[in-house]
C-alpha cells in the first residue's frame, strides 16, 4: 500500500510525541515481543522477515521528514524532526536498531520472549518504541502459521490411525481458501504465505507471491482445475449434467485432478445419478481423479453421506489399517471449515471406518480472518531502560489484570540443547544481549540478530522455514 511507503507515517499518532517522554539521561530502550497465551499453547513464529524486507529496507528521506513533520503539525502531534534528520544524516536513512529473533519457523510455548528490539545509537533511544506499531503486526502471520500448524497436528493425527502413507498425505489436506475473504491484498499475502509454511495446497495466489518475493521460494503452493457455482448454474438446471461432463472432457486427464461443486441443486442426487450413475464410466475411463465438492448443510453429516454415495457407486479398497479408501473420487469439503469442524468431521469419518485419506478441506475466513492479536495475546513492551549509564527494570504490573504483567530486564530466549525446552533470561547489566554465555550449562541462545542497522543478518528461505516446522 503506498500510504505506508513512508516509515516515519507507518505508526501510531501518539508514537510522534514519545521521544519526550522518556526520564532525562535515557540513551537506550529495549522491547520484547511475546504471546501472552491464547487458544493454543505454542505458536509458529514466522513473517517477521517479510516486513523487515518490505519496511525497512529503504532508507529513510528528507523528503518522507518534510512529508511527516506536516503531517503531525496538522494532526496535533509533536514532532522529532531532528532525531530523523539525525538517522538521515548520520545512518543515511537507515534505522540504527538491532532487531533478534528466534529462527522462523521454530515453535515455541507461550509467554516467551520470540524477538527483541535495541536502539543501537544513544540518540535515538526513542526509536524503538516508535517501530512497534509497524512490528507488531507479525502478530498476524504469526497467527495463522500457527493455526495453520495446529489443524495439520490434528490431520497429522487421523491419518497415521486410517492412511497408509499418512505424510505423502497430509501435505494437500488442507487447502487455503481465504483471499477473498481478508481484510486487504496485504492480508491476503502475509495470510496466505503463512499457511505455506505447512501446507502446499492454496488459491491465494498473493501468499504464493510473497513466498517468492520475501523467501525465495519459486513456487511454494499448487492449486487444480476447479469449478464455482456460477459455472454450473450458468448451465441451467435442466443441463447440470452437461455442465458435469464439460468439466471432465475440459480437464480429466490420466492423473489429473479436477474439483467440481456439486450441491448447485441436489448434492446427492448429482452424486448417485449424475457423478455415480451417467458419468460413472467416463470418470473411470478418464484416468483422473474427481474431487467432489459439496458446499452446503451440517459438514460432518453431509461429508460422511457424501463418501458413502461415493463408495456405493465407485466403490472402495481397505487399506493395511482397516479403513475404506475410495476408487477415482475424493472429497473436499469448503464449507463451515474451521479448527473444531475438522475434528468433529475426522472422528465421524474414522468412526464409519473411512481413511483420512479420501477427504481434503478448504479453510477461508478461519484460517486467514477469524483471527485477531488477542487470538493469541500478542504484546511488544519495554523491558529495560539504560538512564545516565545504567540499566533499569522497566515492567508493568495491572492490580487490574495481573496477566498483562510484562517482562523485566535485557531479555533473550534460552533453549535446552537436549531436551528442546524454552525460558526466557533476563541477562546481566554489563553482558550484551548477544552474549550467551551466562545462559547456563546446556543452554544456547535461540535468539539471533536478523537485522543491524539497516541490514538483512539472516535471509530465511522457506524451504529452512518448513524443515524447522516440521521438526518442531
Amino acid at each position: 500500500m503506498h500510504l505506508a511507503a513512508n516509515l516515519i507515517l507507518n505508526t501510531d499518532s501518539y508514537k510522534a510525541s514519545h521521544w519526550l517522554q522518556y526520564p532525562p539521561g535515557t540513551d537506550a530502550t529495549f522491547f520484547y515481543l511475546e504471546s501472552r497465551g491464547g487458544v493454543y499453547e505454542r505458536t509458529l513464529f514466522f513473517g517477521l522477515q517479510a516486513i523487515l524486507k518490505e519496511y525497512l529496507a529503504r532508507p529513510v528521506t528528507g523528503a518522507m521528514i518534510d512529508a511527516a513533520q506536516a503531517f503531525f503539525a496538522a494532526h496535533g502531534e509533536p514532532f522529532n524532526a531532528a532525531g530523523w534528520r539525525h538517522i538521515v544524516g548520520v545512518h543515511g536513512g537507515f534505522l540504527p536498531l538491532r532487531i533478534r529473533a528466534v529462527a522462523e519457523g521454530t515453535v515455541v510455548p507461550t509467554h516467551q520472549a520470540l524477538l527483541t528490539i535495541e536502539n543501537t545509537d544513544p540518540a535515538c533511544f526513542w526509536l524503538p518504541s516508535y517501530i512497534e506499531t509497524l512490528l507488531m503486526r507479525v502478530w498476524y502471520p504469526v497467527t495463522v502459521a500457527t493455526v495453520s500448524w495446529h489443524v495439520k497436528q490434528a490431520i497429522h493425527e487421523f491419518l497415521e490411525k486410517t492412511s497408509d502413507a499418512p505424510d505423502a498425505e497430509l501435505p494437500f489436506k488442507l487447502h487455503d481458501f481465504g483471499s477473498r475473504g481478508v481484510s486487504s491484498a496485504e492480508s491476503a499475502a502475509l495470510g496466505g504465505m503463512a499457511h505455506l509454511v505447512n501446507f502446499r495446497g492454496t488459491d491465494t495466489v498473493l501468499g504464493v507471491l510473497a513466498a517468492r518475493e520475501y523467501y525465495g521460494e519459486p513456487m511454494a503452493g499448487v492449486s487444480i482445475p476447479a469449478s464455482e457455482h456460477s459455472t454450473i448454474t450458468a448451465w441451467g438446471r435442466a443441463h447440470e449434467l452437461d455442465a458435469y461432463r464439460n468439466m471432465l472432457r475440459q480437464f480429466a486427464r490420466p492423473g489429473a485432478v479436477v474439483a467440481c461443486v456439486s450441491d448447485s441443486y441436489d448434492l446427492y442426487h448429482a452424486i448417485e445419478a449424475m457423478w455415480g450413475g451417467n458419468l460413472r464410466d467416463e470418470v473411470i475411463k478418464s484416468g483422473a481423479t474427481l474431487v467432489v465438492r459439496p458446499d452446503s448443510g451440517d459438514p460432518a453429516e453431509v461429508v460422511h453421506r457424501t463418501l458413502s454415495l461415493l463408495n456405493a457407486t465407485f466403490g472402495s479398497r481397505v487399506n493395511a489399517k482397516g479403513y475404506r479408501v475410495l476408487k477415482h473420487v475424493r472429497v473436499i469439503q469448503g464449507d463451515g471449515v474451521n479448527p473444531d469442524s475438522i475434528r468433529l468431521i475426522l472422528e465421524r469419518i474414522t468412526h464409519a471406518r473411512y481413511s483420512a485419506e479420501n477427504l481434503a478441506f478448504g479453510m477461508g475466513g478461519a484460517l486467514l480472518q477469524k483471527l485477531d492479536r488477542d487470538t493469541q495475546k500478542f504484546a511488544l513492551k519495554c523491558s529495560a531502560a539504560r538512564i545516565n549509564g545504567c540499566w533499569m527494570d522497566v515492567f508493568k504490573d495491572p492490580v487490574t489484570d495481573h496477566a498483562k504483567a510484562s517482562k523485566r530486564g535485557r531479555l533473550t530466549l534460552a533453549r535446552h540443547r537436549r531436551h528442546g525446552t524454552f525460558r526466557t533470561v533476563a541477562l546481566p547489566d554489563s553482558t550484551p544481549a548477544t552474549d550467551a554465555a551466562t545462559l547456563g550449562d546446556g543452554w544456547e541462545d535461540a535468539l539471533q540478530t536478523v537485522w543491524e542497522n539497516g541490514t538483512l543478518v539472516r535471509d530465511w528461505s522457506l524451504a529452512e522455514v518448513r524443515a524447522r516446522s516440521e521438526r518442531c
